[in-house]
Formats: structure tokens, sequence, C-alpha cells
């Protein structure tokens, strides 16, 4: 392709934005969203709000029956004096004990290396180098909803990317950041059939959540595996009509301004990195034939041997399913070395350790984070604060007897809603999880089908807040090609992604649902109590 800029007509600079009524009412979000505390201190602060609302109802008998025990709740007060001791005693084994934590760094550790050496770098520049013009939009969302495996690395390599595939085929690299931003953010819950770190973490603060109820419940990594894979077709479609129907003709009028000769290029692929790919894929595809020869026959990773079909590798405690994180750490560990040797960017195993090392060091603010959820997590547990939330919602919800659909059209809105003002998907999920997942399973529905509602509400309104931690950065991405491009600029541009991917994703769930396609590996659609009560 050759490096020729496109030829829209138009003003030689974007219009002086106007001050319309969305970003009036995105200023307020900001304002609002800039006063909220950090993350880890809102942790703390609730962490303290459920000891003093513990304290207060710790005296008030409650009629509602605790399914676990099948007598009438109470509520613990956690500023007693034993309560007090109890969690300092178990301050320590709280943390190291919190589920997300583990299988996020542990997965974190294969991916730290793969990017480390490259290869996620040079894999993402070989899928886009080789597709055809006519299929650049789709390719370009599914490449970024691909980059999901490596957390960030979407925002700060396929998003720029974009820009300069689309600018050096002749199209507006104002639609390729756009594209780009969709698949790496606003389907940021969808998956191209290759697990991401967001799964294992989901599902255990969902575990986490329903264990407040029934301490029985073991939730799979891959509970919205399916659900997400073909959600990945959707967000592909949406964003590829919106790109080219919608987006990129707005933009025509909109002149690139930027320096051509400071203008990013697409690299080519040196030989280094085509040898190296090619020992990463057949690494991968070595290891991958291992794996499934380990799979056949009287496996050890069965749960029950002597158990018909894949059904006896499925089952929540097989020990297929126990390891899904550490088989993810070794599927990208083992090609991320095999493509570091071959393209020489790893000399040493010393290096190998310094690629884990940096994915650990930039994880640091999530371990805080976890720190303070998992405290408030076991406070808001121990006092059943939780449990009652959660009796009194599903009493609700009965008296109200609303069908189902509207209960998880509710969750995906106000998932959406707060997405606009806390940016981190675990952070939210902690949150509305403890309180959600809890007051469902007392109406009969799964755990699995609670989070797939909220993965989808977690994702369409990524791309509209300039909350989320990487907003500026593609603001930055733009004015490299629009020099006067802005917050409002890019909120206007992203805005058809978000209602559109809101919408029909919503749709997309409710009738999944109701034909009863499989969410994902080991799970389910209804809940049945371990004990019931009486």
């Amino acid at each position: 392709m050759t490096n020729t800029p496109p030829s829209p007509t138009g003003p030689a600079a974007i219009a002086p934005e106007r001050r319309g009524w969305l970003t009036r009412s995105l200023d307020v979000v900001e304002r609002v969203g800039n006063r909220l505390p950090d993350p880890a201190v809102l942790f703390l602060l609730l962490m303290v709000l459920a000891w003093v609302v513990s304290a207060l109802l710790s005296q008030v008998s409650f009629s509602e029956i605790d399914p676990r025990s099948g007598q009438a709740i109470e509520i613990r007060n956690m500023l007693a004096g034993g309560s007090l001791t109890a969690f300092m005693a178990t301050m320590v084994s709280t943390f190291t004990s919190f589920p997300p934590l583990g299988v996020v760094l542990v997965a974190m550790l294969g991916l730290g290396v793969a990017e480390h050496s490259g290869l996620i770098n040079a894999g993402l520049r070989a899928a886009m180098a080789v597709t055809p013009r006519v299929l650049l939009t789709p390719a370009l969302i599914a490449v970024g909803i691909l980059s999901h495996v490596a957390v960030d690395a979407g925002y700060v390599l396929v998003i720029p990317l974009g820009a300069v595939i689309f600018y050096a085929a002749g199209r507006h690299p104002l639609a390729g950041i756009a594209a780009a931003f969709a698949g790496v953010s606003g389907g940021f819950s969808a998956t191209m059939g290759v697990p991401s770190s967001l799964d294992p973490l989901l599902a255990g603060l969902t575990q986490t959540a329903a264990q407040l109820v029934d301490p029985s419940v073991v939730i799979a990594p891959l509970n919205n595996f399916y659900f997400t894979t073909a959600s990945s077709v959707l967000i592909v479609l949406l964003g590829w009509a919106l790109t080219d129907l919608v987006i990129e003709p707005r933009l025509r009028a909109t002149i690139v301004d930027g320096d051509p000769s400071e203008l990013p290029t697409q690299e080519p692929l040196q030989a280094a990195e085509r040898r190296g790919l090619r020992a990463a894929l057949v690494t991968a595809l070595v290891a991958g034939a291992l794996f499934a020869w380990s799979l056949t026959g009287d496996t050890p990773w069965a749960a029950a041997p002597d158990d018909d079909g894949v059904r006896k590798l499925l089952v929540s405690g097989a020990p297929l399913m126990q390891s899904i994180v550490p088989i993810i750490f070794i599927g990208f560990l083992l090609p991320g070395i095999a493509y570091g040797i071959a393209a020489g960017t790893l000399k040493t195993h010393r290096d190998v350790v310094a690629g884990m090392s940096k994915a650990m060091s930039g994880m640091g603010y999530y371990i805080v984070m976890a720190f303070f959820c998992a405290q408030f997590i076991y406070a808001f547990g121990q006092s059943n604060l939780g449990a009652l939330l959660a009796l009194k919602g599903a009493n609700a919800l009965r008296d109200a007897a609303l069908p189902l659909g509207v209960t998880l059209t509710g969750i995906i809105l106000l998932t959406a809603t707060v997405n606009l003002l806390i940016g981190s998907a675990s952070a939210k999920w902690a949150l509305i999880g403890s309180i959600m997942v809890p007051m469902l399973m007392q109406l009969g529905v799964s755990p699995d089908l609670t989070q797939a509602a909220y993965r989808v509400g977690d994702s369409s309104t990524n791309i509209i807040t300039p909350l989320l931690p990487y907003f500026p950065l593609i603001v930055v991405f733009c004015r490299r090609y629009v020099q006067r491009a802005g917050i409002g600029t890019l909120v206007a541009l992203m805005l058809p992604y978000s209602v559109t991917f809101l919408v029909g994703w919503t749709i997309f769930l409710l009738t999944y649902w109701h034909f009863g396609h499989p969410l994902g590996i080991g799970a389910t659609y209804e809940y049945t109590p371990a004990v019931t009560a009486p």
C-alpha cells in the first residue's frame, strides 16, 4: 500500500465545536466523575460504611429467611470487638485468597512475555498487512477485539495502527481510529474465540458474590465464553456498518491537516519478525496438538473418567476447568519465547524474566485496588448485608412480577450508566455483582447469566466517557491527523457506536437467552439452591 493521504472536501480544519446538549451533559459527567475518589479509596469508604450500617442494623429483626441456614437472617455487627479482631487476624489471608488476584497475575505472566518479545505487536501487524481493502474495516475491528488477550495492548497498538492503515489506504484516518476504538473498547467484553484475562477476573468476582448466598457455588472461568465469542460477530458487523455507512461519510468534510512528513506510516514486517512469527506458529501448533492429545481417552484432565463424551472435561470440578488460567499462561509463554529466540528479541532467560517483571510492574495499581476490594467483600459478606439486600431485592422483584428480560435489561442499563463514572471493569462488577448476583440467585437465575448481562453494559459506554483512562490518549491520536480535534470530537465520533452497541447487544443477549444457547463452558441459565428454605 502506498502512503497517499485521503482527499476529503471541506474546510482545512474542524469547525469550532458547538456546545450542544451532548457536550454539556458530558461536561457534567466529567466534573462529577473527577470528584469521585479513586476506586481503591472508594472500596475503603464502602467498607467503613458496611461496618457502620451493620452496627445499626444488628439490633433489628428481619423476617427474610437465609437460604443457607433456613433461619431468619441476622446482621452481624462488624464494629463489635470479636468482628474487628477477626478482621485483623484474617486481613492477609483475605487478600491473598481473593479469587481474581491470582488468576489475573498468573495470566499476565505469560502475556507479558509474549508482549515483551514482540510477538503480539508483530502478529497484529501481520494480520492487518494481508487484509484486502474491502475487508479493512471488519478486520480492524476483529483485531481490536482479539487484542483483549493482551489486556490494554490494543489501546496503544491497534488504535494508532488503525489510523495508519486507513490513511495509507486512502481512507480517513479518524474512521480507522473510530473502528479500532470500537473493537478494542466498545467490544471489550467480546472475544474472538480466544480467552482473555477478563474472563477469569470477572468469573472470580462472580464466584465471590455468589458465595455470599451459597458457599458451594463454583463459577467456571469461561462461563460466558460461547456468548462473548458469538458477540464478537455482532460487534464486527455493527461496527462495520457504522464505520462505512455513517462515520466515514460524515468525515468527508474534515480535511487531514497534519504534516504528511510527520504522519506515522505502517512499518512492514522485518525478516527477523517473520522468522519469529513462523517459530511462534509452529510452537503453538505443536503445543496445541500435544494438549489435544492429552484430552483423549482416559485423560487425567477429566473429573469423572467413566462419564461419556466431553462432559467429563467440562464440569466445573474437572482439572481441565480448574487449569484454564495456567493454560492461558503457557499458551502465550511458549510462543512468546519461540518468537523471541527466532527474532532475536530474547537473548537469555533473563529477558524472559524481564518480560514477566514488566507485566507485573504494570499490575501495581490493580494489586492495590484488589487489596481494598477484598476487604470490602469480606466485610460485606461477613455482615450479611449482601444477603439481606439480595433477599429484600428478590422479594421486591417478585412483588413487581417483572419479566426476567426486563430485569436483565435493567442490569445492562445500570452498568452502562455506572460505567460513565467508574472505568475499571473489575471495580464496577465488585460493586454491582455483590448485590445483583445474590439477588437474582434468589429468583433462580444463574450467576453466569447475570454476569453476561453485566458484560454487555460494561463495554457499550466505554467509548464515550472521558473518564476512561485511555480516552485522552485517543484524542492525541486524533490530533496527529486533525489538529483541532478534541474530546467533543471523539465523543461525537463514538456516540453512534455506543448507542448501537448498547441496543443491539441487549437485544442479542435476550434473544440468545430466549433460545437457550449455551452461555459458556460449565455455565447454566438457572440456579437451584443447595439448601432450600422450609
